[in-house]
C-alpha cells in the first residue's frame, strides 16, 4: 500500500473512531438527562401525596416499573420484596411504579403484602423509560441508579433474586 493510502485509511480509521465516540458521548449524555428526569419526576403515592424520586437519592434506587395485569411482573414483585427486605438497611430502596389505577394497585399490595415503597404512574411515566432503551414499552422494566443518581442497570423483563444480588453487590 502507497503511503498516501495509508494516510488515507489511517484518516478514515479516525473520522470513524471519533464519530463512534461521539455517538457513545451522546449516549452517556442522553442516558444521564433520562435519569434527572426520571428522579424529578412526581408521582402520586397510594396516599394521593406527590413524590420524586430524587428524595431518595444517597440510596441505590430500583426503580421497577410494573401493572397488576401484567404477568411477568406479578412473578417478579416477590422478588422484589425479598430484595427490599435484604438491601434495605444497607442503603437499598426500591420503587414500584405501577402503570394502573389506584384501585387495583391497593387490591394487589393487599394481597401480596407489598412493603416497598409504590407510586402510580399512567402511560406518561412509562415513556420515560424510553430514553433508557425500552422504547417498545415492555412491562416489568427495571432501572437501578447508585448513591450519586447514575444509572448503572436497565433491564426489560423479570428480575430474579440472583440477578438483583448480582447488580446491588457491585453497588454496595
Amino acid at each position: 500500500m502507497s503511503k498516501a493510502g495509508l494516510l488515507l485509511l489511517v484518516a478514515a480509521f479516525a473520522g470513524a473512531a471519533g464519530f463512534l465516540t461521539n455517538r457513545a458521548e451522546s449516549n452517556v449524555a442522553a442516558i444521564e438527562r433520562a435519569a434527572q428526569a426520571l428522579t424529578s419526576a412526581q408521582f402520586t403515592d397510594l396516599g394521593g401525596r406527590r413524590q420524586m424520586l430524587s428524595q431518595w437519592k444517597g440510596k441505590v434506587l430500583v426503580v421497577n416499573y410494573w401493572a397488576t395485569w401484567c404477568a411477568l411482573c406479578r412473578e417478579e414483585i416477590p422478588a422484589l420484596i425479598r430484595t427490599q427486605r435484604k438491601y434495605s438497611t444497607k442503603g437499598v430502596q426500591i420503587v414500584g411504579i405501577g402503570i394502573d389505577n389506584v384501585a387495583k394497585i391497593r387490591e394487589y399490595v393487599a394481597e401480596m403484602k407489598i412493603d416497598y415503597i409504590l407510586l402510580i404512574g399512567g402511560i406518561d411515566a412509562l415513556s420515560l423509560t424510553s430514553d433508557f432503551g425500552n422504547q417498545a414499552g415492555v412491562l416489568p422494566f427495571t432501572v437501578i441508579l447508585d448513591r450519586f443518581g447514575k444509572v448503572t442497570y436497565t433491564h426489560a423483563g423479570a428480575l430474579t433474586d440472583a440477578a438483583l444480588d448480582e447488580v446491588l453487590a457491585s453497588l454496595l
